[in-house]
């Protein structure tokens, strides 16, 4: 089974909001909500891969020294097998803007779980939870 490496991001605001983005259609899993992010790119770190995916899909910028690991997903779909390091980012540059037409949302880390997210995500939240 293939196995894709995939960092994401909880970015957290000063009122402890949580922003989610909704897949766009087209994609895999269009309209379920995941946290910002993407794949691991061949020699990629996950702290580099976040610092240029949220400069392409939010236009900001992040440094590493921002980015705290959390959690990781390991989850197994259909056709491959899914690891995601999750990292909190409390501090960037810019505003958050969706770059690639995507609906975003700040929500309350108990409330997330109002919000239909791809089954790798889900486990994630109770993390969230725990530490907001």
């Amino acid at each position: 089974m293939k196995l894709v490496l995939v960092a994401a991001c909880a970015l957290i605001d000063v009122d402890g909001r949580v922003l989610i983005a909704q897949r766009p259609e087209g994609k895999p899993m269009a309209g379920l909500w995941e946290f910002p992010g993407g794949k691991i790119e061949q020699g990629e770190r996950p702290e580099e891969t976040l610092i240029r995916e949220l400069k392409e899909e939010l236009g900001i910028s992040v440094s590493e020294p921002c980015l705290a690991p959390l959690t990781f997903a390991s989850h197994a779909y259909p056709d491959f097998h899914l690891l995601m390091p999750l990292f909190v980012c409390r501090r960037w540059e810019g505003t958050v803007t969706p770059l690639e037409g995507q609906k975003l949302a700040w929500v309350r880390p108990n409330r997330l779980k109002e919000y239909e997210m791809p089954p790798a995500d889900v486990p994630l939240v109770s993390h969230l939870m725990a530490l907001l």
